[in-house]
């Protein structure tokens, strides 16, 4: 990486098991194979780090993600390329992370409920359902899709490699990235 590279964060929202991490880590290894200076930051692995001891009211959610935003606005300021995979399901404290942190993509990954219950393997939807989970994102508790994010991925309707593509075509017209050239790795069909 050169340190003229400017860092920006790319955060990924959507419901529970809509497939924000796997495309975090597609997009981070593309990244990674560009010469860029990367880090991923996991909903699931910041809550036992980060958040630890925050519990799923509002008010702890939002706590939640302003830190996870911190550590975003830190990683840009230096040049890095943070990528985001949270849940973060209201709205409003999304908008104040993207205006903390400027240089900001938000990809909503928009997937059905009824496909994210299928994909579930830890089987939280199932326990949510069940009455076993209060407060779920999805089921009991709300999840503000993004106003205007700047990509929407369909994880229902295209394979992983085709949404990477696209979040690649669409930072490089944001500026974020340089094109794709004959030296430069290409997303794998």
């Amino acid at each position: 990486m050169t340190r003229t590279q400017k860092g920006f964060t790319v955060w990924f929202t959507g419901l529970p098991s809509a497939g924000k991490t796997t495309l975090a880590q597609l997009l981070a290894d593309e990244l990674t194979k560009r010469g860029h200076e990367v880090e991923v930051l996991d909903g699931d692995a910041l809550r036992r780090q980060l958040s630890r001891g925050l519990g799923f009211t509002k008010q702890d959610r939002d706590e939640n993600i302003r830190r996870v935003g911190f550590v975003c606005r830190l990683l840009t300021r230096h040049g890095t390329v943070a990528i985001a995979a949270a849940i973060s399901p209201y709205r409003a404290v999304r908008d104040e992370v993207r205006a903390g942190i400027g240089n900001f993509v938000e990809v909503y990954v928009q997937t059905s409920l009824q496909t994210c219950i299928q994909r579930d393997v830890k089987g939280l939807y199932k326990k949510a359902l069940a009455g076993e989970i209060e407060g779920f994102t999805g089921v009991d508790d709300p999840y503000e899709p993004p106003a205007n994010p700047e990509l929407t991925i369909e994880t229902e309707r295209e394979e992983p490699k085709e949404s990477l593509f696209r979040i690649l075509r669409r930072l490089e017209e944001l500026g974020y990235v340089g094109p794709l050239t004959e030296t430069s790795s290409t997303p794998e069909e």
